[in-house]
Protein backbone atom coordinates (compact mmCIF):
# COMPACT_ATOMS: atom_id res chain seq x y z
CA UNK A 1 0.00 0.00 0.00
CA UNK A 2 3.03 2.21 0.70
CA UNK A 3 4.18 1.82 -2.60
CA UNK A 4 0.73 2.79 -4.84
CA UNK A 5 0.82 5.84 -2.19
CA UNK A 6 3.63 7.01 -3.39
CA UNK A 7 3.03 6.22 -7.00
CA UNK A 8 -0.74 8.10 -6.79
CA UNK A 9 1.27 11.24 -4.60
CA UNK A 10 3.80 11.17 -7.78
CA UNK A 11 1.05 11.39 -10.51
CA UNK A 12 -0.78 14.40 -8.57
CA UNK A 13 2.50 16.02 -8.22
CA UNK A 14 3.32 15.93 -12.18
CA UNK A 15 -0.10 16.89 -13.20
CA UNK A 16 -0.24 19.64 -10.44
CA UNK A 17 3.27 20.52 -11.19
CA UNK A 18 2.26 20.51 -15.37
CA UNK A 19 -0.41 22.76 -14.92
CA UNK A 20 1.39 25.19 -12.62
CA UNK A 21 4.25 25.38 -15.28
CA UNK A 22 1.73 26.46 -18.04
CA UNK A 23 -0.16 29.35 -15.80
CA UNK A 24 3.56 30.33 -13.90
CA UNK A 25 4.60 31.70 -17.72
CA UNK A 26 0.92 33.28 -17.98
CA UNK A 27 1.19 34.67 -14.71
CA UNK A 28 4.93 36.18 -14.50
CA UNK A 29 4.12 38.40 -17.37
CA UNK A 30 0.39 38.79 -17.42
CA UNK A 31 0.35 40.13 -13.69
CA UNK A 32 -2.87 38.43 -13.52
CA UNK A 33 -4.80 34.96 -12.18
CA UNK A 34 -5.75 34.01 -16.13
CA UNK A 35 -8.84 31.78 -14.95
CA UNK A 36 -9.50 31.22 -18.57
CA UNK A 37 -6.42 29.36 -18.95
CA UNK A 38 -8.82 26.37 -17.75
CA UNK A 39 -10.50 26.26 -20.79
CA UNK A 40 -7.62 25.85 -22.78
CA UNK A 41 -7.10 22.68 -20.69
CA UNK A 42 -10.47 21.41 -21.36
CA UNK A 43 -10.81 22.51 -25.46
CA UNK A 44 -7.50 20.65 -25.52
CA UNK A 45 -8.88 17.39 -23.99
CA UNK A 46 -12.29 17.42 -25.87
CA UNK A 47 -10.63 18.25 -29.70
CA UNK A 48 -8.45 15.41 -29.43
CA UNK A 49 -11.09 13.08 -27.83
CA UNK A 50 -14.03 14.24 -30.85
CA UNK A 51 -11.10 14.37 -33.62
CA UNK A 52 -9.86 10.65 -32.31
CA UNK A 53 -13.40 9.19 -32.15
CA UNK A 54 -14.16 10.51 -35.96
CA UNK A 55 -11.55 8.55 -37.28
CA UNK A 56 -8.49 10.39 -37.16
CA UNK A 57 -5.32 8.40 -36.23
CA UNK A 58 -4.41 9.07 -32.57
CA UNK A 59 -0.87 10.78 -33.53
CA UNK A 60 -2.53 13.55 -35.94
CA UNK A 61 -5.16 14.06 -33.38
CA UNK A 62 -2.48 15.23 -30.40
CA UNK A 63 -0.99 17.51 -33.34
CA UNK A 64 -4.16 18.74 -34.23
CA UNK A 65 -5.34 19.43 -30.90
CA UNK A 66 -1.84 20.98 -29.17
CA UNK A 67 -1.93 23.60 -32.36
CA UNK A 68 -5.41 24.75 -32.11
CA UNK A 69 -5.31 24.86 -28.11
CA UNK A 70 -2.00 26.42 -28.33
CA UNK A 71 -3.54 29.09 -30.88
CA UNK A 72 -6.26 29.62 -28.90
CA UNK A 73 -4.70 30.79 -26.41
CA UNK A 74 -2.44 33.00 -28.47
CA UNK A 75 -5.64 34.71 -30.32
CA UNK A 76 -7.72 35.18 -26.76
CA UNK A 77 -4.41 37.05 -25.21
CA UNK A 78 -3.80 39.28 -29.18
CA UNK A 79 -7.47 39.60 -29.82
CA UNK A 80 -9.78 40.20 -26.64
CA UNK A 81 -7.00 40.68 -23.24
CA UNK A 82 -4.65 42.62 -25.22
CA UNK A 83 -6.79 45.77 -25.50
CA UNK A 84 -8.26 45.25 -21.97
CA UNK A 85 -4.80 45.48 -20.46
CA UNK A 86 -3.87 48.65 -22.40
CA UNK A 87 -7.34 50.71 -21.90
CA UNK A 88 -7.31 49.40 -18.22
CA UNK A 89 -4.73 49.43 -15.85
CA UNK A 90 -6.27 47.53 -12.78
CA UNK A 91 -5.97 43.61 -13.37
CA UNK A 92 -9.53 43.12 -11.80
CA UNK A 93 -10.81 43.98 -15.20
CA UNK A 94 -8.55 41.44 -16.62
CA UNK A 95 -9.33 38.60 -13.97
CA UNK A 96 -13.49 39.27 -14.99
CA UNK A 97 -12.62 39.40 -18.88
CA UNK A 98 -10.80 35.92 -17.95
CA UNK A 99 -13.42 34.34 -15.85
CA UNK A 100 -15.52 35.42 -18.69
CA UNK A 101 -14.11 33.74 -21.49
CA UNK A 102 -13.97 30.68 -19.32
CA UNK A 103 -17.70 30.66 -19.23
CA UNK A 104 -18.19 30.94 -22.57
CA UNK A 105 -16.01 28.44 -23.67
CA UNK A 106 -17.36 25.85 -20.91
CA UNK A 107 -21.25 26.72 -22.14
CA UNK A 108 -20.05 26.10 -25.73
CA UNK A 109 -18.18 23.07 -24.89
CA UNK A 110 -21.53 21.65 -23.31
CA UNK A 111 -23.63 22.67 -26.09
CA UNK A 112 -21.79 21.33 -29.01
CA UNK A 113 -20.70 17.79 -27.03
CA UNK A 114 -22.46 17.67 -23.88
CA UNK A 115 -21.59 17.16 -20.21
CA UNK A 116 -20.07 13.36 -20.32
CA UNK A 117 -16.91 12.37 -19.49
CA UNK A 118 -14.61 12.42 -22.73
CA UNK A 119 -12.08 9.45 -22.13
CA UNK A 120 -9.43 7.92 -24.57
CA UNK A 121 -8.39 4.52 -24.14
CA UNK A 122 -6.31 2.41 -25.85
CA UNK A 123 -4.49 -0.96 -25.37
CA UNK A 124 -0.60 0.36 -25.16
CA UNK A 125 -1.63 3.85 -23.42
CA UNK A 126 -3.70 1.79 -20.76
CA UNK A 127 -1.53 -1.28 -20.28
CA UNK A 128 -1.11 -1.57 -16.32
CA UNK A 129 2.16 -2.24 -14.65
CA UNK A 130 2.86 -3.42 -11.39
CA UNK A 131 5.11 -2.58 -9.21
CA UNK A 132 5.57 -4.60 -6.02
CA UNK A 133 2.24 -4.24 -4.64
CA UNK A 134 1.52 -0.92 -6.44
CA UNK A 135 0.13 -0.63 -10.23
CA UNK A 136 0.74 2.10 -12.77
CA UNK A 137 -0.30 2.88 -16.06
CA UNK A 138 1.45 3.86 -19.30
CA UNK A 139 0.05 7.06 -19.79
CA UNK A 140 0.68 7.70 -15.97
CA UNK A 141 4.45 7.07 -16.45
CA UNK A 142 4.21 9.41 -19.34
CA UNK A 143 2.45 12.06 -16.95
CA UNK A 144 5.81 12.01 -14.42
CA UNK A 145 8.26 12.06 -17.52
CA UNK A 146 6.77 14.77 -19.78
CA UNK A 147 6.56 16.81 -16.04
CA UNK A 148 10.02 16.12 -15.76
CA UNK A 149 10.92 17.31 -19.16
CA UNK A 150 8.86 20.74 -19.07
CA UNK A 151 10.21 21.38 -15.50
CA UNK A 152 13.75 20.78 -16.78
CA UNK A 153 13.26 22.83 -19.93
CA UNK A 154 11.45 25.76 -18.29
CA UNK A 155 14.68 25.90 -15.75
CA UNK A 156 16.60 26.14 -18.65
CA UNK A 157 14.82 28.32 -21.19
CA UNK A 158 14.46 30.81 -18.13
CA UNK A 159 18.49 30.68 -17.36
CA UNK A 160 19.87 30.29 -20.91
CA UNK A 161 18.18 31.90 -23.50
CA UNK A 162 17.21 35.25 -24.37
CA UNK A 163 13.27 35.05 -24.64
CA UNK A 164 13.12 33.69 -21.28
CA UNK A 165 15.51 36.31 -19.75
CA UNK A 166 12.73 39.26 -21.11
CA UNK A 167 9.78 37.54 -19.87
CA UNK A 168 11.50 37.42 -16.70
CA UNK A 169 12.18 40.94 -16.95
CA UNK A 170 9.14 41.83 -18.35
CA UNK A 171 7.60 39.87 -15.13
CA UNK A 172 10.15 42.24 -12.80
CA UNK A 173 9.52 45.25 -14.22
CA UNK A 174 7.05 45.82 -17.33
CA UNK A 175 7.88 49.89 -17.62
CA UNK A 176 11.43 49.57 -17.47
CA UNK A 177 11.66 46.40 -19.46
CA UNK A 178 9.93 48.66 -22.40
CA UNK A 179 11.92 51.97 -21.48
CA UNK A 180 15.30 49.08 -22.35
CA UNK A 181 13.36 48.46 -25.99
CA UNK A 182 11.67 45.35 -25.17
CA UNK A 183 8.26 45.13 -26.58
CA UNK A 184 6.28 43.96 -23.69
CA UNK A 185 3.21 42.79 -25.82
CA UNK A 186 5.22 40.45 -27.92
CA UNK A 187 6.87 38.80 -24.82
CA UNK A 188 3.10 38.33 -23.28
CA UNK A 189 2.08 36.55 -26.59
CA UNK A 190 4.73 34.37 -26.36
CA UNK A 191 4.41 34.00 -22.69
CA UNK A 192 0.78 32.94 -23.76
CA UNK A 193 1.56 31.00 -26.46
CA UNK A 194 3.96 28.87 -24.43
CA UNK A 195 1.81 28.87 -21.50
CA UNK A 196 -0.93 27.89 -23.81
CA UNK A 197 1.14 24.58 -25.26
CA UNK A 198 1.91 23.32 -21.86
CA UNK A 199 -1.54 23.47 -20.79
CA UNK A 200 -2.49 21.25 -24.11
CA UNK A 201 -0.57 18.86 -23.37
CA UNK A 202 -1.62 18.43 -19.91
CA UNK A 203 -5.47 18.67 -21.09
CA UNK A 204 -4.24 15.87 -23.97
CA UNK A 205 -2.56 13.52 -20.84
CA UNK A 206 -5.54 14.21 -18.20
CA UNK A 207 -8.32 13.13 -20.67
CA UNK A 208 -5.66 9.97 -21.60
CA UNK A 209 -5.74 9.33 -17.85
CA UNK A 210 -8.84 10.02 -16.34
CA UNK A 211 -11.09 11.72 -19.08
CA UNK A 212 -12.08 15.02 -19.20
CA UNK A 213 -15.73 16.60 -18.72
CA UNK A 214 -16.05 20.46 -18.90
CA UNK A 215 -15.60 21.52 -15.55
CA UNK A 216 -12.71 19.23 -14.31
CA UNK A 217 -9.92 20.94 -15.52
CA UNK A 218 -10.72 24.11 -12.87
CA UNK A 219 -10.05 22.53 -10.10
CA UNK A 220 -6.56 21.25 -11.74
CA UNK A 221 -5.85 24.90 -13.00
CA UNK A 222 -6.47 25.86 -9.35
CA UNK A 223 -4.11 23.56 -7.43
CA UNK A 224 -1.57 24.41 -10.15
CA UNK A 225 -2.01 28.22 -8.85
CA UNK A 226 -2.05 27.26 -4.85
CA UNK A 227 1.35 25.56 -5.89
CA UNK A 228 2.90 28.55 -7.62
CA UNK A 229 1.85 30.63 -4.28
CA UNK A 230 3.01 28.07 -2.08
CA UNK A 231 6.38 27.84 -3.69
CA UNK A 232 6.47 31.43 -4.28
CA UNK A 233 4.94 33.42 -7.21
CA UNK A 234 7.76 33.74 -10.05
CA UNK A 235 10.22 30.99 -8.50
CA UNK A 236 10.04 27.74 -10.45
CA UNK A 237 11.83 25.84 -8.40
CA UNK A 238 9.48 26.86 -5.39
CA UNK A 239 6.79 25.61 -8.02
CA UNK A 240 8.03 22.03 -7.67
CA UNK A 241 7.97 21.72 -3.28
CA UNK A 242 4.80 23.11 -3.96
CA UNK A 243 3.30 20.87 -5.96
CA UNK A 244 4.99 18.38 -3.71
CA UNK A 245 3.31 19.31 -0.92
CA UNK A 246 0.24 19.79 -1.99
CA UNK A 247 0.16 16.16 -3.96
CA UNK A 248 1.43 14.52 -0.80
CA UNK A 249 -1.22 16.27 1.50
CA UNK A 250 -3.85 15.60 -0.67
CA UNK A 251 -3.27 11.19 -0.95
CA UNK A 252 -2.40 11.62 2.90
CA UNK A 253 -5.67 13.07 3.36
CA UNK A 254 -7.08 10.76 1.23
CA UNK A 255 -5.23 7.73 2.57
CA UNK A 256 -5.87 8.73 6.28
CA UNK A 257 -9.22 10.62 6.56
CA UNK A 258 -11.38 10.79 3.23
CA UNK A 259 -11.15 11.63 -0.39
CA UNK A 260 -13.95 14.33 0.12
CA UNK A 261 -11.27 15.90 2.81
CA UNK A 262 -8.32 16.35 -0.35
CA UNK A 263 -10.49 19.42 -1.60
CA UNK A 264 -10.39 21.17 2.08
CA UNK A 265 -6.89 20.31 2.62
CA UNK A 266 -5.78 22.53 -0.23
CA UNK A 267 -7.86 25.52 1.15
CA UNK A 268 -6.74 24.94 4.35
CA UNK A 269 -2.68 24.59 3.25
CA UNK A 270 -3.39 27.92 1.39
CA UNK A 271 -4.71 30.28 4.23
CA UNK A 272 -2.29 29.13 6.50
CA UNK A 273 0.74 30.14 3.87
CA UNK A 274 -1.01 33.49 2.83
CA UNK A 275 -1.46 33.99 6.61
CA UNK A 276 2.24 33.50 7.88
CA UNK A 277 3.95 32.72 4.47
CA UNK A 278 2.55 34.61 1.71
CA UNK A 279 5.81 35.08 -0.37
CA UNK A 280 6.11 31.21 -0.35
CA UNK A 281 9.02 29.08 0.62
CA UNK A 282 11.41 31.26 -1.23
CA UNK A 283 10.20 34.25 1.43
CA UNK A 284 11.87 36.94 -0.90
CA UNK A 285 10.45 38.54 -4.44
CA UNK A 286 12.07 37.85 -7.59
CA UNK A 287 15.67 39.59 -8.27
CA UNK A 288 16.17 42.06 -10.84
CA UNK A 289 17.52 40.26 -14.40
CA UNK A 290 19.80 41.84 -16.51
CA UNK A 291 18.55 42.19 -20.46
Amino acid sequence: MLYQLIINILIQFSLVSLIGSSFFYIFNSGKYYAIHHAAIITVAGYFISVSYENGTPLYLSIIISVIISTLLGILIEFILLKNIREKQQKTFFLIIASLGIYIMFQNSIIIFWGEELKLISTNNISSINRFYDAFITNIQMIIIITNIIIIISTILFFKLSRLGKKIRAVSENTELSSVFGINVNYIILWSFGIGSFIASISGILITFDVGMNPSSSFNLLFYGVIALIIGGIGNIKGLIFGALLLATAQHLTAYYIDSKWMDAITYIILILFLIWKPLGFSGQRLKKIEI
